[in-house]
């Protein structure tokens, strides 16, 4: 399989992302990509409510993924739009930050809602407080991506290894990622929590990423990258905005998996008291 991670450096504007985002999912499309990752809060990155308020839509009425399932639809591709920031569909309370699935058909194969919210300070100066805007999803999700299982998530959840233990135990081989990681917690934390996923699980690890400065409050790490089952990084997109393509060979689960097959050796245990 051909995978083409996209990575963006989107603003605060939707209608202004938008046609940086379409352009980079044809160019993989064209490059022989048949499955196409864009990341985390794709249509926009924004630390104002009130700005988010102005410009963000329900799902049904969202431009960007209006316009991405086109695209899919035209290109014949799956596309995982790794989040769009989207109103509820009551239209009250948080927002939603949703990974959709979109099929060669232009349909919603698949809907995650990003289960655990970054409430972190990073330092004195630099917090993030993502549930006061946005409500928590409580569902994984596994979808099948032509043929092979795909287990669902959203940047903040890869600090937390029982959600991609569930999904590789029900069959995930590959592990989405999208996220916009900070650049002080990218730093220090980004590729070794991706690694370590891809290890413990013997997975693809598929991490499309926003990078630069997305606004003049919020800044992302980038480094989208492909991790192998083994643990080994197969592409590492930098820091500028474009796409990065890799051939993946299903294979090669397999083979991790029998070399190391921990999946199968889990037990339970009692404690700690």
């Amino acid at each position: 399989m051909r995978v083409g991670v996209v990575q963006l450096c989107s603003g605060d504007d939707p209608a202004k992302n938008l046609p940086a985002t379409v352009g980079l999912v044809r160019q993989a499309a064209s490059a022989g990509a048949t499955f196409v990752l864009t990341p985390e809060v794709t249509n926009c990155v924004s630390t104002s409510g009130i700005r988010q308020h102005e410009v963000l839509r329900t799902e049904a009425h969202d431009e960007t993924l209006e316009c991405l399932r086109t695209e899919a639809e035209k290109a014949g591709i799956w596309l995982l739009i790794g989040s769009l920031a989207l109103k509820p569909d009551d239209t009250r309370g948080r927002f939603v930050n949703r990974s959709l699935l979109i099929d060669p058909l232009g349909n919603v194969a698949a809907r995650y809602d990003k289960i655990h919210m970054f409430d972190v300070d990073v330092s004195e100066t630099e917090s993030y407080r993502e549930s006061a805007g946005y409500r928590p999803g409580s569902k994984s999700v596994l979808a099948k991506v032509d043929g092979t299982d795909v287990g669902l998530s959203i940047c903040y959840d890869i600090r937390f290894p029982h959600l991609y233990r569930a999904l590789a135990k029900a069959g995930a081989r590959f592990l989405t990622v999208p996220s916009a990681f900070s650049p002080v917690t990218g730093r220090s934390h980004w590729e070794v929590l991706l690694r370590a996923r891809a290890i413990e699980n013997g997975c693809f690890v598929i991490a499309p990423a926003q990078s630069g400065q997305n606004t003049p409050k919020r800044a992302t790490y980038g480094h989208s990258l492909v991790v192998s089952p083994w643990g080994e990084v197969i592409a590492d997109g930098g820091t500028d905005p474009g796409i990065t393509l890799v051939d993946l060979d299903l294979a090669d689960v397999e083979r991790s998996r029998q070399r190391i097959p921990s999946l199968a050796h889990d037990r339970e245990f009692d404690g700690p008291a």
